[in-house]
């Protein structure tokens, strides 16, 4: 599993029940959902744990 396939998947729960009207609505929705996703750094390191690309030490 690469590490954004989690951003992803975040992004998507978060605007998964979302009807927009346009596609400005749909990018709105998921430059907000990576905006509040990047001051998270432990949803951020959580994805990359996942993926096996980080150790303690």
């Amino acid at each position: 599993m690469n590490p954004q396939e989690g951003i992803w998947s975040l992004v998507k729960r978060g605007i998964g029940n979302l009807a927009a009207a346009d596609l400005g609505q749909i990018t709105r929705a998921v430059k907000r959902g990576l905006k509040q996703i990047q001051y998270r750094s432990d949803l951020v390191d959580g994805c990359l744990a996942g993926t096996g690309l980080i150790t303690d030490g």
